[in-house]
Formats: structure tokens, C-alpha cells, sequence
């Protein structure tokens, strides 16, 4: 299938350089709201899809809304940038952390977009696809972004910054970054077949460090400004180097509902499945909305 490049992110990002045919749609989800208008693209000939979570908590984003909206405009490979805290010394603000593990500690959001009616069980020991992050990592490198690849990323409930005493705790699991918003995205996108990975975009050293101030807005925004317009220049050297064709996932994030669903046809619920049209459609052979 042609490759559709999905990006998650702050508002700052859709200003992108190279874009062309661009145009705002509003995706309607049988999940909910969906965070905003996805702005529809190209750049140098591939197709872009992005969505702002701009002007929402995380913790009250609808993760389900957002992630069915893009499946249903074609999206085959997801990438989500975010603003994290360093728990890693070595991890400075302005460096950009491509994680490939998570540690989940939210509490208050729905998880999955199966439950009763319709179990489903997909593995997230790979939570990331190691494929897609590899294309990330080119562009990273070609644009001289300072990186890592790899890393623990702690997804908090917030909307507080963290006490001390959790900071150091989360270091002592040996987590690398904080944040608030990848999770339950990883979850969703790997349930809805999308190639996925996290572009962590340090801002602050978290509270975790003594004799040095706390993490506070004002410094975190001035760092996220940075870190945006290096975003925004990642994204334009990703779209040159990634495949026109998708390529398979080598973690298996593209065929992840294969031998996962659980319920017997005959004892699925009806309006359940109407709803996971489009996350199932693959494997259960419903077709996918029309969204024209």
C-alpha cells in the first residue's frame, strides 16, 4: 500500500516548510471529538497527515478519537512528537530522545478501543516500530539534530509536574524521559494497525536534580520553541527519505490484529463492532468510511 505519513503534535508544527495541495479537514470518529481539523498535504510528493492536540490536557485528550480519525484518513505510519522532561542527565533540553519502551502511569483515560463485546489482546512488548524510528533516526541525522536513539519514556497523569520523591523513583526504574501524553497513543495506534514511534523533545531536567531550580512553564516553553522549529525541519528531511510504499513493519505493528481478537464472531456486540469499522476493518474485512 502508498505510504501515508501521520504526525501528532503541537500547533507550532503544521507550519511547515515544503508543503503543498494543503487544505484542513474535520474527520468525524464514532469515539468522540477528535482533538482538532487534520491538516491534509504533501511534501516533496508524500502524503501528510497532521493533528494538532494543541489547547487540551493530556488527560483529557480523546486518544481514541484521534487515533480512528487518522486510520480512517489512511494514515500507515504514525509519528508523534512530544515535550518531555529528562530524567537522564545526559539527556539535556533541546535533545531529542527516539524511546522504545514505556512505562504507563496514567490512570483516567480509556485504554483500548476493545472491552466487553469485543476482546482483543495485541502485544506492546515492541511498543514502537523499530522500521519507522530508523527513518526517523536518517532524518535526524541528516538535519544534525542531536539524538538518541532508545530510551524509557514514563508517561505521567498529571496535569502537575512531578514531586521529588516520584522523579527519583522513576529514575531508580531506570526511565530516561517524563511526559504526559504517549500513552494511551502507543496502545491505540498499534490496536489500530499503525506503524508508530515517539520523537521525545527534551525541554527540562524534570525536579529530580538538587541545587537546581524545578521545572517551571516559562522555561519550558522558551526550550519547546526550539525544539519546534528543529521538529519542523525533521519532519521535511523524514518525508524525503521515507518510502512512497509502506514498509512492514519489522515488529509486526502493521498485522498486530492478527490472532488478536479474542470473541467469537457470534458473540460480538453489534454496535461495538459498528464503531471498529475502520481499527478492524483489515482483519475482519469491513470496509473502511469514505471520509471524501
Amino acid at each position: 500500500m502508498d505510504s501515508v505519513l501521520g504526525i501528532v503534535g503541537g500547533s507550532g508544527l503544521y507550519d511547515l516548510p515544503g508543503l503543498h495541495n494543503a487544505r484542513w479537514e474535520r474527520i468525524d470518529s464514532a469515539w468522540g471529538e477528535v482533538s482538532d481539523d487534520i491538516l491534509f498535504a504533501e511534501i516533496d510528493g508524500l502524503p501528510i497527515r497532521f493533528l494538532p492536540r494543541h489547547g487540551l490536557a493530556p488527560s483529557e485528550i480523546n486518544y481514541r478519537a484521534n487515533i480512528d480519525a487518522l486510520k480512517r484518513t489512511g494514515v500507515t505510519d504514525l509519528v508523534s512528537f512530544s515535550a518531555c522532561g529528562s530524567l537522564d542527565e545526559r539527556l539535556a533540553p533541546g535533545h531529542f530522545v527516539l524511546v522504545d519502551q514505556f512505562i504507563d502511569q496514567t490512570r483516567d483515560r480509556p485504554r483500548s478501543f476493545f472491552g466487553n463485546g469485543c476482546v482483543a489482546h495485541v502485544s506492546m512488548a515492541e511498543p514502537v516500530s523499530p522500521t519507522l524510528a530508523g527513518y526517523v533516526q536518517q532524518a535526524l541525522e541528516r538535519e544534525a539534530v542531536a539524538h538518541t536513539r532508545g530510551g524509557t519514556y514514563v508517561v505521567i497523569e498529571g496535569p502537575q509536574f512531578s514531586s521529588r520523591a516520584e522523579s527519583l523513583l522513576y529514575r531508580s526504574w531506570g526511565c530516561h524521559v517524563i511526559g504526559m501524553t504517549n500513552m494511551p497513543e502507543a496502545r491505540l495506534a498499534r490496536e489500530a494497525e499503525l506503524s508508530y514511534t515517539t520523537v521525545a523533545m527534551v525541554t527540562d531536567y524534570d525536579c529530580w536534580r538538587e541545587n537546581h531550580a524545578a521545572v517551571d512553564v516559562e522555561s519550558v516553553l522558551a526550550v519547546m520553541k526550539d525544539n519546534t522549529s528543529r521538529a519542523q525541519v525533521v519532519i521535511q528531511g523524514l518525508a524525503a527519505v521515507f518510502p512512497r510504499r509502506h514498509p512492514p513493519c519489522s515488529v509486526g505493528s502493521d498485522r498486530a490484529l492478527e490472532g488478536a481478537i479474542v470473541t467469537p464472531p457470534g458473540h460480538r456486540d453489534l454496535e461495538l463492532m459498528q464503531r471498529l469499522d475502520t481499527i478492524t476493518g483489515r482483519v475482519l474485512g469491513e470496509s473502511l468510511e469514505n471520509n471524501d
